[in-house]
């Protein structure tokens, strides 16, 4: 069986948030989308929903992490190096913050990061496809 992946993400300005993701490549999902909650679809398998703090308390009692600390770090494929430069470079253009954490160059892997508009982390990497040989698929 296959499974699809929602990450939940809490965010102050639901607007702000969706163009920020809408300009990383995602696209809204009107179907499970409202004025408390944004669904990006990022693949067939993979959605982001964006949940206003509203919405948010209504999955949990739990705090919403304050700004500028880290809950945890999301990392994300890319077809290569300059996928990555793009993407990094078209969330800052949209309100992110590029290189919350210092770009990390190994040769077979290339990665930069960048925080959304409430501070969330993407890990944007590329691998050499050559680096990943006996590297078993995900079942």
């Amino acid at each position: 069986m296959s499974h699809k992946i929602f990450i939940n993400l809490p965010v102050t300005d639901l607007a702000r948030s969706r163009a920020f993701y809408e300009a990383l490549g995602y696209v809204n999902n009107p179907q499970f989308s409202d004025d408390l909650a944004a669904c990006m679809v990022l693949s067939d398998a993979i959605y982001v929903m964006l949940l206003s703090h509203e919405k948010w308390r209504g999955f949990t009692a739990r705090p919403i992490c304050p700004r500028g600390t880290s809950e945890v770090s999301l990392a994300m494929s890319c077809e290569s190096r300059d996928a990555v430069n793009r993407l990094v470079e078209a969330g800052a253009a949209q309100g992110g913050t590029a290189d919350v954490n210092p770009p990390e160059d190994h040769g077979f892997m290339f990665q930069r990061t960048i925080s959304d508009p409430d501070d969330h982390i993407w890990e944007p990497f590329w691998m050499d496809p050559t680096a990943m040989a006996g590297v078993p698929e995900a079942a």
